[in-house]
């Protein structure tokens, strides 16, 4: 990796405005996991839906899948219906005939825990050279924003 160098000292940073470095962190990350992530051969809302199956051996509703995960970066409904028929037709995961439960398939379940094992790097990566400490405390300050202006933000 290159050497990092801040863009500006930091009496100039404390003008910059906190809408665009917010959003330019959030970009620049999510197009980073989606580029793995796709290397992996999976879009997004395909590793959340793996995620959500893991836990639940015997399966879980379709339609509770959707519910919960239709609201990650605004993805919608539809999106995830054709992610989770994807994932079917590519033999990851499968319906439980006549319960509308979708679970898991073996082939599904080591293709995320390849992609798991990757991530784990990518995280490592995203997070170099910033401390727990500061991560927690850019967490704090970013929610602390989000009330200040009356908006919320919640991740499970």
């Amino acid at each position: 990796m290159t050497a990092f160098a801040y863009s500006h000292s930091d009496r100039d940073l404390v003008d910059q405005p906190v809408g665009y470095w917010s959003s330019a962190a959030g970009t620049a990350v999510v197009h980073h996991i989606r580029t793995m992530l796709a290397e992996m051969g999976l879009t997004q809302p395909q590793w959340w839906i793996l995620n959500q199956l893991l836990q639940a051996p015997e399966g879980r509703p379709r339609d509770e899948v959707v519910a919960v995960l239709k609201g990650y970066l605004e993805v919608g409904e539809g999106a995830l219906v054709h992610n989770i028929d994807a994932l079917r037709d590519r033999g990851l995961v499968s319906e439980v005939p006549g319960t509308g439960r979708i679970t898991l398939t073996d082939e599904g379940r080591a293709l995320r825990a390849r992609v798991a094992e990757r991530q784990k790097a990518v995280r490592a990566q995203i997070h170099e050279g910033i401390t727990d400490e500061d991560y927690v405390r850019t967490l704090k300050v970013l929610q602390r924003m989000i009330h200040n202006v009356g908006g919320s933000a919640w991740h499970h």
